[in-house]
């Protein structure tokens, strides 16, 4: 047995024990000494319950290592009673991927690459980089780092990261050995892997999971999002829109696809004097093709349609996710989003009209935004072109009505997306959708397909009971960029449309996570004054040193090539377009503005809020920007589920000698939340309200607040319980009006619930008429229940 010399617990130290199978001792032994020594130093663990339990349950000629792995079930499964639990089931985890490993022969990051090249699994410049430096990468591993993991984290990159053999599926490379690979494919000095290593070994930064995948093997697709600009309206392109999703999709890219220049139902084929059957029939295919695309067997392929909101067939695009109605009309795997103008929104005010075309009749309307799209629309309207008409509140809640029941049908405003992007100075340079999360605004043609490369800063590890290291954030987000940057040159294109496109404009997307712990640290209630102005000044130092990075790059390595088509090329910064930024580093920006004027940008745009829902795992922490969905939730890896609970919560019960098995049982029954527990106190209960429980108003302002430095857009999801039309129009209508660019998935109650034996399933929502509750909660927005 060799892997306790390098396992990672707080216990590695400890006098070697009694040996196993291996080593000639009792296996059951062997396994309770170990757990011991794990045990040792966490808090409310109970080592000697974990012994007794594995041996009432021992079974003939059980092994060492099952007897571990039985270990793990136990105590991973004891996480929702007692959270200081996941760290013994994360130490003894480690220790088996560190037997596993050493059955390979991996006892170093040098055997790990060695191992990982013998099965054709790096590319040979990795290979050639280690080969060059392998004693002084092996002294950069942090042989501790693997306690920074919780066991979900550590349970993620086992079962989903690690390089594995191709026949026998063990794993090659240790969690340490997995981030060292990712560095040194992504650096090109040993001090560089050892800077991108020190913040992925502290779960400070984590890259997107393409990256993560990727990162020095042979075939190094490092991007998260493909955006496609809509085929023309011809056979050949729509199927080459096809071929290109596929190949995209198969290295793991999410991808968002428009389709509004394609005719609509009825339009005049003239080639055969027949008539289109309109774009329904061509995303069924689309559809089939994404379900049929399989990411490497570590995901699915994944896609989202964007159809502009005067599209002649919206109304049956918004119907493509229904459960009930001709099967022949429906899309089971397609993301559906509605890409908005202002016209629309205005004319939902006002109660008005809205007229559908044809693009084959009106193909400029596609290319336009703002003033100028408002003219072409209104003169389309003014000529009769219009295929019909329709009251814009009765399709407005079509829209509502989509999302209520599927959680689809996403609302995106295409005026403000194209006016505050630096990337749209020019009337040639327009974007025409969004990606697969909402996140991601980037120009699209028919020759150039938009990229973006993703990683996001852990909040948490930059924050703690004494306040918010924005010094330390400062130095995580320098070294974020430069590697971000990085991927643009390393990266595997799966199109030349791609390449050229990522190359030309080089894009790239900043986020973070872990903002819901940073306020549970600090004592904050989400919806506080307090929290908004923290969150607000995190965007800002994200933002400024971003742009001071990307500045010094280009002075470093050259600006961009489009740089001068941007906005920043005319003295114009995101923030400029927002009256009501909450600006507090002026002096700083103005030094940046200056600094660009003279180098140029390296990156065109380079903030996104990504949902990080597998990244955040990893690293422990509460996904983006978002509040938590409940205080006690289930998670699932390839080995199964997991119940768990918010451990801020369970540490402040037991500052207070609250916390038992009979409050835990309470919050259980309770489906996570804890209010109206009287054991409670109130300001605990307001801390830990849950998304459902907070006033939407609190998130979309908190959104609002960041959005000026935040040059793409952020994934946010809203949340109702009970959807109802009246309080979902008055929602995205207050989004619009405070200026988001992108919203992502309405979350519904019943879709999130834990199933429990002892708690009925929740109905399906029930939404009730449309054209009354819409022009209710329109007229009068200040009493719309969602925003209180």
């Amino acid at each position: 047995m060799t892997g306790l010399a390098t396992t990672t617990s707080a216990a590695t130290n400890t006098a070697p024990q009694q040996r196993g199978a291996q080593g000639g001792g009792d296996p059951a032994a062997v396994i309770a000494a170990r757990i011991r020594a794990h045990a040792a130093g966490l808090p409310d663990v109970d080592a000697e319950r974990v012994v007794t339990q594995i041996n009432d349950g021992l079974w003939p000629g059980a092994t060492e290592a099952a007897l571990r792995e039985r270990a793990i079930e136990i105590t991973s499964a004891t996480v929702a009673s007692e959270p200081t639990y996941s760290k013994l089931a994360a130490r003894l985890l480690a220790e088996h991927i560190a037997e596993e490993t050493a059955s390979e022969g991996v006892v170093s990051f040098t055997s790990s690459i060695a191992a990982s090249r013998e099965n054709g699994l790096l590319s040979d410049e990795l290979v050639e980089f280690v080969a060059a430096h392998g004693a002084e990468l092996d002294a950069v591993i942090d042989e501790a780092a693997d306690d920074r993991f919780e066991y979900f984290g550590l349970r993620t990159v086992y079962d989903r990261y690690l390089l594995r053999h191709p026949e026998h599926r063990t794993v090659l490379e240790r969690p340490q050995h997995f981030m060292l690979r990712v560095a040194c494919g992504l650096s090109q000095s040993v001090e560089e892997a050892a800077e991108l290593y020190s913040l992925l070994s502290q779960l400070a930064y984590l890259p997107s999971s393409p990256t993560l995948f990727n990162s020095g093997t042979r075939r190094p697709q490092l991007s998260s999002c493909f955006l496609l600009d809509s085929p023309k309206d011809e056979l050949d392109s729509i199927y080459e829109r096809y071929s290109q999703v596929a190949r995209l999709s198969k290295y793991a890219g999410g991808i968002g696809i428009a389709w509004s220049r394609v005719r609509s139902r009825g339009s005049l084929i003239r080639g055969t004097n027949g008539h289109s059957n309109g774009i329904v029939p061509w995303l069924r295919t689309l559809d089939s093709s994404v379900a049929a695309v399989n990411q490497g067997g570590r995901r699915k392929g994944a896609a989202c349609v964007y159809l502009a909101s005067w599209h002649a067939d919206v109304e049956e695009f918004l119907e493509l996710r229904d459960n009930t109605g001709d099967t022949e009309r429906r899309t089971h795997n397609l993301n559906l989003a509605n890409w908005i103008p202002d016209e629309f929104m205005r004319r939902v005010e006002a109660d008005a009209q809205w007229s559908l075309f044809d693009p084959k009749e009106t193909p400029e309307l596609v290319d336009l935004w703002g003033d100028d799209f408002d003219a072409a629309y209104r003169a389309a309207e003014a000529a009769g072109k219009a295929r019909k008409t329709v009251q814009a509140r009765e399709l407005y809640g079509r829209m509502m009505r989509t999302l209520a029941q599927t959680g689809n049908g996403w609302i995106t405003f295409s005026d403000t997306a194209n006016r505050t992007s630096n990337q749209t100075a020019r009337p040639e340079n327009v974007i025409h959708l969004s990606n697969l999360c909402t996140e991601i605004l980037e120009v699209t043609n028919d020759s150039e397909t938009a990229v973006c490369n993703l990683g996001s800063v852990n909040l948490a590890e930059h924050c703690s009971p004494a306040g918010f290291d924005f010094d330390r954030l400062e130095d995580t987000v320098r070294t974020a960029v430069k590697f971000l940057d990085r991927t643009i040159d390393l990266g595997f294109y799966p199109t030349a449309e791609a390449e050229k496109a990522n190359r030309k404009w080089r894009p790239i997307g900043l986020g973070c996570m872990g903002l819901a712990d940073v306020f549970f640290k600090l004592k904050l209630d989400f919806d506080s004054p307090e929290a908004l102005e923290l969150s607000t000044a995190i965007a800002e130092r994200i933002a400024v040193v971003s742009y001071e990075t990307s500045a010094r790059l280009a002075e470093d390595l050259g600006a961009h090539p489009n740089f001068n088509e941007t906005r920043a090329a005319d003295g114009v910064l995101h923030f400029d377009h927002y009256e009501n930024a909450r600006v507090t580093l002026g002096r700083r920006w103005e030094a940046v503005r200056e600094r660009i004027g003279r180098t140029g940008l390296r990156n065109s745009l380079m903030i996104a809020i990504a949902p990080t829902a597998t990244i955040a795992s990893i690293a422990g922490c509460a996904e983006c920007i978002e509040p938590v969905v409940s205080n006690v939730f289930k998670r699932e890896t390839l080995s199964g589920e997991f119940l768990q609970v918010n451990r801020h919560l369970i540490a402040e019960l037991k500052e207070r000698g609250l916390w038992n098995e009979q409050l835990r049982q309470a919050i259980v029954v309770a489906e996570g939340s804890i209010q109206g527990i009287e054991e409670i106190p109130a300001d605990l209960q307001a801390r830990y309200r849950t998304a459902w429980e907070l006033p939407q108003k609190a998130l979309i302002d908190l959104a609002a607040a960041r959005t000026p430095f935040i040059d793409q857009a952020q994934s946010l999801n809203l949340f109702q319980a009970s959807p109802t039309i009246g309080k979902l129009s008055s929602m995205y209508r207050y989004a619009w009006k405070a200026g988001l660019k992108t919203t992502y998935y309405l979350r519904s109650r019943p879709a999130t619930r834990i199933n429990q034996t002892t708690v009925s399933k929740a109905k399906p929502a029930q939404i009730e008429t449309v054209a009354e509750d819409v022009a209710c909660s329109l007229e009068n927005p200040e009493t719309c229940e969602a925003c209180q």
